[in-house]
């Protein structure tokens, strides 16, 4: 499983935490992901948004390019 977060305006708190999830278990579901995160996080770091996607925007090293994410949410929320 591969996994990116990063923080999203919220009207409400300022920035709230995104993750973008790309499966590797199909079944996995939003439901065990929020259960998973509420029995393992503080409430402050468990994630308000979960995304999944098919790949997530690497380098050519590999490594994954929050930046180009965050590009992306500004783009589809203007």
């Amino acid at each position: 499983m591969e996994v990116a977060a990063i923080g999203v305006p919220d009207a409400k708190s300022g920035e709230v935490i995104k993750v973008f999830i790309v499966k590797k278990d199909q079944s996995l579901t939003e439901d065990e992901l929020k259960t998973f995160f509420h029995e393992n996080l503080t409430n402050y770091k468990v994630p308000k948004h979960i995304e999944f996607r098919t790949d997530l925007p690497k380098t050519n090293v590999g490594k994954i390019l929050r930046r180009a994410l965050k590009e992306q949410e500004a783009a589809a929320a203007a």
